[in-house]
């Protein structure tokens, strides 16, 4: 099987549209890990992603009364630009569906090279769907973004490229993980050619398909995706894929929202440029591995994939990486409601910055403050703030993991409200499209009583919403079956101590 599509890699069309892109070691954190990191650098191709490659090279391998149907497929979003240049190109017509999620930026990449977009569904399996619906219906060849052998050798150049750019000592390659077209390609060119090389997927923890089915021994189907790293949200691995990818892909490691916004942040600050969230999972996947591993003096190379991100985006990125990085804790702290607390307090914290301080009357006794304060993975770590300040006598709660102070506490200013009783507190996340607000009010409704409320669209692929309901305990049982009919994800908060502190 790797024989093939090692002749398929060799043999494929992909530089009449797509450029060799550089290998590029990454200094500071070569440096800082102990490790040297090369990046690949396919979000310099010109459409700012590897998928050109694919995308191209099944182009050619139409006939001419393939071509003259012209072609469609279902994306959320690089494949779809990668289509659409290449359809350009060839002179074939291109229909893309995409969901409605998808960032601003990535629909009018597609257009503006040509291709005619239709949005369609909340999530790619909803879009995929509709692009089937249209082969039937209009006779399109219909071009899949990832499970297809000849889009699979396409992506596989990319290790043609890192085998013949760096031919010495190269330990692992990191490569980011949706459906599985640029790992497969990867794995089959690299276990061919120097199987003692590593090839590790990375996928964020909340779309984690290939581990899953790596796991099972089969492809599986995830019950929900996240969307934040959105060119990586696939439900189930590819059937050619994972034929490649359970024989050869060595290990897949997954990361957080928190990590892959550190990651961003790395990119930036060794090459100025800013990839999309899918884009830096190699990069997390490589800080991931060298912490769990210890590996010191080896050649690590990530696969920088894409770097479509929408502009708003990178308010909650640059949020969310000095968390992933160690380099800020969000901490509630108890103090006693009497003059010069703050002034103890402050002193408590040394000369450690103060990010954010948040700050509710609670009783007569007591105050409860909301504090990010700065820190630094190796010289300051967060654990040794939280038993200087414990030691100092001040009660302290850490929250920098808790997702309903980071998401929400955080931007309230709130209290405790003594004469609400039966409250029962929610977090959701929806679709962030219009009329997705409106809806969920619409089914949340009418019910039970609102008791508090806070919405906040903050640069994330998805709106998130925070909702007190006043439920008597006789009517707990209803719940679970009224929010499914609303059928967004949601957590149940009611114990979270964030909310017990500052608005319980």
């Amino acid at each position: 099987m790797l024989e093939q599509y090692v002749k398929k890699i060799l043999t494929s069309r992909v530089y009449d549209v797509a450029v060799e892109t550089p290998l590029q070691q990454a200094r500071q954190l070569s440096e800082r890990l102990g490790n040297q990191i090369l990046l690949k650098r396919e979000d310099l191709q010109p459409v700012f992603s590897f998928k050109i490659r694919g995308a191209y090279n099944k182009l050619t391998q139409l006939s001419e009364a393939e071509r003259a149907k012209g072609v469609v497929t279902a994306s959320a979003g690089n494949h779809a630009q990668g289509l659409a240049l290449a359809a350009k190109v060839l002179g074939v017509k291109a229909t893309i569906v995409m969901p409605k999620t998808t960032p601003e930026i990535k629909v009018e990449g597609v257009r503006s090279r040509g291709g005619k977009v239709v949005l369609h569904g909340d999530s790619f399996p909803e879009a995929l769907a509709f692009s089937l619906k249209l082969v039937e219906e209009k006779g399109y060849v219909y071009v899949h973004p990832y499970d297809d052998p000849d889009t699979i050798a396409g992506q596989g150049t990319v290790a043609m490229e890192i085998l013949r750019q760096h031919p010495g000592r190269l330990d692992a390659i990191f490569v980011p993980v949706g459906g599985g077209g640029l790992i497969a390609g990867i794995a089959a060119y690299v276990k061919y050619l120097r199987p003692e090389i590593k090839v590790i997927g990375v996928e964020p923890d909340d779309s984690n398909c290939l581990q899953a089915a790596m796991a099972a021994g089969e492809r599986v189907v995830l019950s929900q995706v996240g969307l934040f790293a959105d060119g990586v949200a696939v439900a189930q691995i590819g059937k050619h894929t994972f034929d490649i990818c359970k024989d050869y892909v060595d290990e897949v490691i997954t990361v957080s929202t928190d990590e892959i916004c550190a990651a961003i942040k790395d990119i930036y600050d060794d090459t100025r440029s800013i990839t999309e969230p899918a884009g830096a999972l190699g990069v997390a996947g490589i800080k991931k591995y060298v912490e769990r591993y210890g590996v010191s003096g080896q050649t690590l190379v990530a696969i920088d994939s894409g770097a479509n991100v929408n502009f708003d985006r990178l308010r909650h990125v640059a949020e969310r990486a000095e968390l992933g990085e160690g380099r800020e804790a969000i901490i509630a702290v108890t103090i006693p409601e009497k003059p010069g607390s703050f002034k103890a307090f402050c002193k408590a914290i040394g000369k450690r910055q103060i990010t954010e301080f948040n700050y509710r009357y609670h009783t007569d006794r007591e105050a409860h403050i909301f504090v990010g304060v700065q820190t630094h993975p190796e010289n300051d770590p967060r654990a040794a703030l939280l038993s200087s300040l414990t030691e100092q006598g001040f009660p302290v709660l850490d929250l920098t993991h808790n997702e309903l102070a980071k998401l929400h506490i955080r931007h309230m200013v709130g209290g405790h409200a003594p004469r609400v009783s039966d409250e029962v507190v929610f977090r959701f996340e929806f679709p962030e499209r219009p009329g997705a607000l409106f809806n969920f009010l619409n089914k949340l409704g009418g019910q039970w009583n609102i008791s508090m409320f806070h919405y906040r669209n903050h640069g994330a692929a998805d709106g998130r919403v925070m909702a007190g309901l006043v439920v008597p305990e006789e009517e707990r049982h209803l719940i679970p079956a009224a929010l499914a009919e609303i059928g967004y994800p949601y957590w149940d908060e009611t114990d979270n101590p964030a909310y017990k502190l500052f608005l319980g």
